[in-house]
Formats: C-alpha cells, structure tokens, sequence
C-alpha cells in the first residue's frame, strides 16, 4: 500500500491553532424576520411564547403555526419567567466554540409555568443540587452581542432576606 506524499496526517486537537476572535460560534441565535420580537424581548430580560387564538396551547420554540390544531391564529405572549426541572445533563466536553470554555455545565429541559417545554442552560448551580420538579426561573446571559434566556433555581420569597422556614 502505498502512501500519497501529498496527503498530511490529520491534526490532534492539542496542535489545532486556538480560534480567532473572528471563528464561528454556536451558542448564538440567527434571528430572521418571524423571530426578531423574541429576541428583542430578550434583549429587554422579557421571556416570550407563542399562544393560540384558536386552541389556546402555549408552545416554545417560536413557530408561524400551532403545533396542536396548526392554526395560523398565534400571537406573542410574554411567559412568566417561571418553570419546573424535567431534565438535566452535566456537558464535560463540547468542542464547538465557545462551549469549550463553559465546561462543565448544565444542558436541561424544562417545563414553563405556561405549559411548553423548552431547552436551555441552567446556571449559578452544582449538578449536585439540582433535583427534578425544582422550581427554576428565568435569567439572562449576555454575549456575542445577544442576550439569551437560560434559567436558575427559584429563590423562595424571603430567603434572599434570610427568612427562614422556621422564623
């Protein structure tokens, strides 16, 4: 067998060259027309949702139809900001810029107070601490000049005034 001189032997990731400030990221949207008032609520620390006029479902991600009845009678709802942990996966390893930077953290699925389900981060907390049914709620991250929704664990009304259960 023999061997094409031309050919380089593919690169190991410690020798590929760092990304410059210029590189593809992966962690920032690409919003068009439809989805534009989304992000811009995002901007201004507003979570939105889809709802329709005709079934009244609540759906997320932002869609011109219903998924339930496919009506095209949906407007834009401002969520709650409220939502349940109904799942959880510790990333250790992410390769795609600039994932690599954040690892370990928290990939989930969550259930908004309003009924969809959405994907997101969940931030400022340990996998450890963490428990399916938690009550999360809405905060944002700012980067790459946007602003996206990802979610903490809910602070019981009080407890940032040190409250406690038995006070």
């Amino acid at each position: 067998m023999s061997k094409n001189p031309s050919s380089s032997p593919p690169s190991s990731p410690s020798s590929s060259p760092s990304p410059s400030p210029s590189a593809a990221r992966f962690d920032l949207p690409e919003p068009d027309a439809f989805t534009r008032p989304y992000w811009d609520a995002a901007a201004e620390r507003r979570l939105l949702i889809r709802r329709c006029g005709a079934c009244g479902a609540a759906h997320h991600y932002p869609r011109e139809f219903c998924p339930r009845c496919w009506s095209e009678d949906v407007t834009w709802e401002r969520a709650s900001g409220r939502a349940t942990l109904y799942t959880w996966s510790v990333v250790h390893r992410n390769d795609l810029p600039p994932f690599g930077k954040r690892v370990p953290y928290v990939a989930a699925v969550v259930d908004l107070e309003e009924g969809p389900r959405m994907m997101t981060e969940v931030v400022d907390s340990g996998p450890g601490e963490l428990r399916i049914g938690m009550a999360l709620e809405v905060t944002f991250r700012e980067g790459g000049g946007f602003v996206v929704p990802v979610f903490r664990v809910r602070v019981r009304a009080g407890a940032e005034a040190g409250v406690g259960a038995g006070d």
